[in-house]
């Protein structure tokens, strides 16, 4: 592992997380608290910040803007950036915008009419917590990738922590890039991502293969991102499987 000196990092949520999150080495869940050691819970973690916009002034000024034949969503989501980003080595205040983010791209009220009926409230909820926490991964304009924490392997990470069977795993981790499988989703979700400082992207095909998705920076190397993804996936996918819990136990 490769690693850089920081502060264990503290947050505390408007909701409680679940528990079994306690099953990954370096995070702490007591309630709303959660409590992380970059040594032990990440697999690389190279850089200490991270870059941002205020996840209420998203919510006032870009989320409900349409595109335009001359705008697409994509160049105003870049525009909210470049005007209000703002670099932060508050890993506290990433996660708490990515609650932000994430309880509102994975609400309740969108079950009713999304066609998945096999998707439940409860399973939004993991959505929920496995997606704030990858949003301390990171990936450099170069395309390499350098903050890399066990919920980048999104079914791996839920299997354990939710006791899920790999075919559900891979159900979520598919509602979680798909961003539910349509253009009304995406188009929210490009907008949303935009209080991460950049777009949600994919290492993987269609069908799940644990190459993981990370908000990543405009304009980023996504060959050089791929390279180093198919680099060290393997290994590090072997180590969060350790940690799933038998029947016997």
């Amino acid at each position: 592992m490769t690693t850089i000196d920081t502060a264990t990092i503290t947050v505390e949520l408007p909701d409680a997380f679940d528990p079994r999150w306690n099953r990954l080495p370096g995070i702490q869940v007591d309630g709303r608290r959660i409590t992380i050691d970059p040594a032990e819970y990440f697999f690389r973690f190279e850089s200490s910040t991270w870059l941002v916009a205020d996840w209420e002034l998203v919510k006032a000024q870009l989320l409900d803007v349409d595109e335009t034949t001359e705008s697409a969503v994509e160049q105003l989501a870049l525009d909210f950036i470049k005007n209000h980003g703002e670099s932060t080595s508050d890993a506290a205040r990433v996660l708490a915008t990515a609650y932000g983010v994430y309880s509102h791209l994975f609400r309740e009220e969108h079950l009713a009419g999304l066609g998945l009926p096999q998707i439940t409230a409860d399973h939004l909820r993991m959505l929920r917590e496995a997606a704030m926490l990858m949003a301390l991964n990171k990936v450099e304009l170069d395309g390499h990738i350098s903050n890399v924490g066990p919920c980048w392997f999104f079914p791996a990470a839920t299997s354990v922590v939710f006791d899920l069977d790999d075919e559900t795993g891979g159900m979520l981790d598919e509602v979680y890039h798909g961003g539910w499988f349509n253009e009304h989703r995406r188009i929210e979700s490009i907008k949303a991502h935009a209080a991460l400082g950049g777009r949600l992207v994919h290492g993987c095909q269609s069908v799940p293969d644990q190459s993981g998705g990370v908000v990543a920076p405009y304009g980023a190397s996504m060959a050089n991102f791929r390279e180093d993804l198919g680099e060290f996936k393997a290994g590090w996918i072997e180590q969060v499987y350790a940690r799933r819990v038998t029947a016997a136990e």
